[in-house]
């Protein structure tokens, strides 16, 4: 428990003296080795961050004395140790996840990996979740992350927020990664999982705490609104049996109120800002199939607009997807399929669930069962949640031969 909600806390106070990612990620990895040790025998101390900490950092400053002996002087290092020990007698360690996140979005560090970088030092991900959320392999994301760590040390990156006219440029990986680790949190439905709540509840923090830095940044308050809608619907995610419950068939009255109340109010705040962007776009398809379940109006035109102008700005597979699952509800499954074999020779999507899913439920529509039957075997295959699994299973057994 204290591993994951103070890994990131940790990880970023520590890399900020450091200037290191790496070195203060190894730093804090071997005080959870030493406090796995001696916890169970001495007892949970009463501050365990200062605890891993105070831990943390006599390793760090012994790994600066090896590797920098002749680089930094005696007075420094004593200036080094001085400050982490003011740190560690603290009761509250100082909160630096989201300056780390902006030094992460440094436009020194390749676009691509910024976001992930993000994930695995801010919020401990590991390279085999974060290669899920971007569709890339876990070698290939371990291998960037590796190279952006060191090119953080390398180009001796400052560890702070940088001045208001440089954030919107860096502000977009930062949502990103919110994003990306809300979703991981997403993939526990029931709220069970210790880690992914965690994660979840983390991923909440640090939404809010972008969109009070920066009230006037409209994308900022898209992302909160769309994690809104998002979580407001979790009790209605699963059945009394826990089965899978698809949005279509979910029982409106359990969704949050309050919670989407809030999402509509940010929506329309950002709305105002007259700055249209992904989060506002994926923000108001979810407002929009909200509306629709609840009153039983027909929107999926205006649904289908949305994801259109949501494909010409991110040019996403995912979104292609959900795309075509919409133009199916107007214009029939055939013409969904069509859509969907435009993005079928996208290499990311072999073993992405929803993309096989999806072309089983409209190959099944158009009575192509065998291929159907087949789309559904891969997607069972894909799918973690047993939950799902099943759904798909009694969908897959439904198919009339």
């Amino acid at each position: 428990m204290v591993a994951r909600r103070s890994y990131g806390k940790l990880v970023a106070f520590l890399a900020a003296w450091t200037r290191d990612v790496a070195a203060a990620e190894d730093a804090l990895s071997e005080a959870f080795t030493s406090a796995l040790a001696e916890w169970p025998l001495k007892g949970c101390p009463a501050n365990p961050e200062a605890w891993l900490l105070t831990v943390a950092r006599r390793k760090t400053l012994d790994a600066v004395r090896r590797q920098y002996t002749a680089e930094i002087s005696a007075g420094e290092l004593q200036l080094r140790a001085q400050g982490l020990d003011a740190a560690a007698s603290e009761t509250e360690i100082p909160d630096r996840r989201l300056a780390l996140m902006f030094v992460c979005a440094h436009p020194a560090i390749d676009a691509a990996i910024r976001a992930p970088l993000m994930l695995q030092a801010v919020l401990g991900l590991d390279a085999k979740a974060i290669g899920s959320a971007f569709l890339v392999s876990p070698a290939t994301m371990g291998k960037r992350l590796v190279r952006a760590k060191e090119k953080i040390r390398q180009a001796a990156i400052p560890f702070n927020v940088p001045e208001r006219e440089q954030l919107p440029s860096r502000l977009g990986a930062v949502l990103d990664a919110i994003y990306a680790a809300f979703t991981e949190g997403w993939t526990d439905p029931g709220g069970v999982d210790v880690v992914r709540r965690d994660l979840t509840e983390e991923s909440f923090f640090l939404a809010r705490l972008v969109a009070e830095v920066l009230p006037e940044q409209p994308e900022a308050l898209g992302l909160l609104a769309l994690m809104l809608y998002a979580e407001a619907r979790r009790s209605a995610r699963r059945n009394g049996q826990g089965e899978y419950v698809p949005l279509a068939q979910q029982d409106s009255s359990l969704w949050n109120a309050a919670m989407i109340s809030e999402a509509e109010a940010l929506l329309s705040r950002a709305g105002a800002l007259g700055s249209i962007g992904r989060y506002q776009l994926e923000s108001a398809l979810q407002s929009a199939h909200t509306y629709r379940c609840r009153t039983g109006h027909n929107n999926w035109s205006a649904v289908v607009e949305l994801y259109d102008t949501l494909l010409a700005l991110t040019a996403s597979p995912v979104v292609a997807i959900n795309r075509a699952l919409a133009m199916a509800e107007i214009h029939g499954a055939a013409t969904a399929l069509t859509e969907l074999s435009k993005i079928a020779a996208d290499v990311r999507l072999a073993e992405y669930q929803p993309y096989w899913a999806a072309r089983a439920d409209l190959l099944a529509k158009t009575g192509a069962t065998s291929e159907a039957r087949n789309a559904y075997e891969t997607a069972i295959g894909l799918e973690r949640d047993a939950s799902v699994r099943r759904f798909l299973q009694k969908r897959q057994s439904a198919l009339v031969s």
